[in-house]
């Protein structure tokens, strides 16, 4: 079970330059052992990770909302790793951490169960031709690990702009038994998960987004 596949991407200067400057700072690497995260962030606060999180302008965006909460970046691409280095840095944020790696050996070896407050997970690869479909990121055995890293009442937030996508993940959502869905199907989209550039241009052309909101069963 894997979380991603590795895509090549061009770096670019600022987020080179971002790189070289936070990341020392920001950024934590793997280690097969679950960390101080009181420690790491200087704090004991609620602590939430996100699982892909693109180029970072969302992520960035919740936790200058919230600085109320600690926000761990699961990221293998180093693009997207240096661009939220640099929001870092121009926001002056100091709630976010940052793991170029893995997310399923970061859940599995660095987080501990019943830790988590929420868990992002927002537009990951659709894999949108039918026979990439068990490449999929939201699937029984990565929910099912999701759900246990979870505290109880913690939250599960997925967003797609594919709506077979969506379908899937509400089944496999709704078969967790851990799990319980705040809505009706699926959610309105919570006032924090920001709306990006990309999703409103969507929106406009009349492509649909679809949230899923679930929290662990108490």
């Amino acid at each position: 079970m894997r979380s991603f596949v590795l895509r090549a991407g061009r770096l670019g200067t600022g987020q080179a330059r971002a790189l070289a400057e936070l990341g020392p700072q920001y950024m934590l690497p793997f280690q097969p052992a679950v960390p101080d995260w009181d420690a790491v962030f200087g704090r004991s606060a609620p602590r939430v990770l996100e699982i892909g999180f693109g180029m970072g302008q969302a992520t960035a965006a919740i936790a200058a909302a919230r600085p109320d909460l600690d926000f761990i970046g699961v990221e293998v691409h180093q693009p997207g790793v240096g661009a939220l280095l640099r929001e870092i840095g121009e926001r002056g944020l100091t709630n976010i951490r940052i793991l170029q790696h893995d997310a399923v050996e970061v859940l599995r070896q660095m987080v501990a169960p019943a830790s988590l407050a929420g868990v992002h997970v927002y537009f990951p690869d659709p894999w949108h031709k039918k026979r990439h479909h068990k490449r999929r990121l939201i699937q029984p055995p990565l929910v099912d690990l999701l759900t246990g890293r979870l505290a109880h009442g913690g939250w599960l937030h997925c967003a797609t702009d594919w709506e077979d996508y969506a379908q899937q993940m509400l089944q496999v959502l709704g078969d967790c038994p851990a799990l319980a869905n705040t809505a009706e199907g699926y959610a309105p989209r919570p006032a924090m998960r920001p709306l990006t550039k990309f999703e409103a241009r969507g929106l406009k052309l009349g492509h649909g987004v679809w949230d899923l909101l679930f929290t662990r069963r108490t």
